[in-house]
């Protein structure tokens, strides 16, 4: 016999069939008998007169059909071939074209996935690239903004140190002060001592004139020369008492010359003190200012360091989100768990770019005046 397994079937021919199946290539549909295969058990058979049989049984046969190869490669070779075509049944045949059916549905719906994966990843991909201009920006802006504080805490340094020379001076003006009012009082008290000694010496110089005249009304004629000594010694003692007078006026006139420089260095020192002190009062107000400044600047600095922090965050999470994503669609195992966490990874970078559009909208509804807050000290 020839044999020849179509399918789940087992044809038989006489054995000239072989020779016209090697040179047409095709075989005759009018076989001499079929075997289905279908659910059969094919096993190797020990006979006596029949090595490397096989042995073929189903429940619906009566008997068993036993077939023997010519050499043992040639019998492992066909138990082989035959156990595999028992296998295939109508009924298996239609659920392998069905799960092929649906295998290459769901391939097309995968592929279909992945394109539209892809120009997600591609869409996102751009939007990182952003994100990344946005971060370099904020980074230079974080560079200008610790410039500024250097500048910041270099002009409030300065400042400290003018207050100081100020404070000094107005300690060496108010010293300068002190002693400016006690020379003045000393001026005062002398000026006041020389305007009495002055009354009392226009006292004696009057007491003197008017001894004088009683002298000169009293004296008799016959007595000259003793007149004339008592005249000469009054004229001598009112020629002192004038001289002393010139004299204490020249110091009075001199106490109150010094009076008046001390008077004008005092209204002079006092101008200084005046000035100095609204410049101080102004350094410590452009002081306050800045330190204010300054610390708002440190608390911008500190919300834009943590946004920064956030904005890193959030792109280390998008992008572990999309290598997984990505992963997952270039793996060819597909299973329901993996499904799940590709919609994680999606919703993810949903949510991501969402907040990323909240974030850029009010950015641009917000006015440029507040944009640039930062620099609002440069206009002031």
């Amino acid at each position: 016999r020839f044999f020849i397994i179509k399918e789940s079937f087992l044809l038989y021919y006489a054995e000239s069939e072989k020779k016209s199946f090697e040179s047409n290539k095709y075989f005759n549909i009018h076989p001499k008998g079929v075997i289905p295969l279908g659910g059969c058990i094919v096993e190797p058979k020990e006979e006596p007169n029949m090595p490397y049989a096989i042995k073929i049984s189903h429940k619906d046969f009566h008997g068993n059909i036993v077939l023997a190869a010519e050499s043992e490669p040639e019998q492992a070779q066909w138990l082989e071939m035959l156990q595999e075509s028992g296998k295939v049944t109508w009924k298996n045949a239609q659920l392998g074209e069905a799960m092929i059916e649906s295998l290459e549905a769901q391939g097309l719906q995968l592929a279909k996935e992945k394109q539209e994966y892809l120009d997600k990843l591609m869409e996102e991909t751009e939007e990182l690239c952003l994100q990344r201009e946005q971060k370099e920006e904020l980074e230079r802006l974080n560079q200008v903004l610790e410039a500024e504080k250097q500048q910041f805490e270099e002009v409030v340094r300065e400042l400290r140190l003018e207050q100081d020379q100020i404070r000094r001076e107005l300690e060496l003006t108010a010293c300068s002060l002190k002693g400016v009012e006690e020379e003045k009082k000393e001026l005062r008290s002398l000026t006041e001592s020389l305007q009495k000694t002055l009354e009392e010496l226009s006292l004696e110089k009057q007491q003197m004139l008017k001894m004088l005249e009683e002298n000169e009304s009293q004296l008799p004629p016959t007595s000259p020369n003793k007149e004339q000594s008592t005249t000469w010694g009054l004229h001598c003692s009112l020629q002192q008492i004038e001289e002393k007078m010139q004299q204490l006026l020249e110091e009075k006139l001199l106490a109150e010359k010094r009076m008046k420089e001390n008077e004008e260095r005092s209204r002079a020192l006092e101008e200084e003190r005046e000035f100095y002190s609204s410049q101080s009062q102004a350094l410590q107000h452009s002081l306050s200012e800045l330190s204010a400044e300054k610390q708002q600047t440190e608390r911008d600095l500190k919300a834009e360091v943590k946004m920064r922090m956030d904005l890193e965050r959030r792109l280390r999470e998008a992008e572990k989100a999309l290598q997984s994503l990505e992963r997952g669609l270039n793996s060819l195992d597909c299973n329901k768990e993996k499904e799940e966490k590709m919609k994680a990874d999606v919703s993810n970078l949903r949510k991501f770019f969402e907040e990323c559009i909240r974030s850029a909208e009010l950015e641009a509804k917000m006015p440029v005046i507040m944009k640039n807050s930062v620099y609002i000290h440069k206009a002031a």
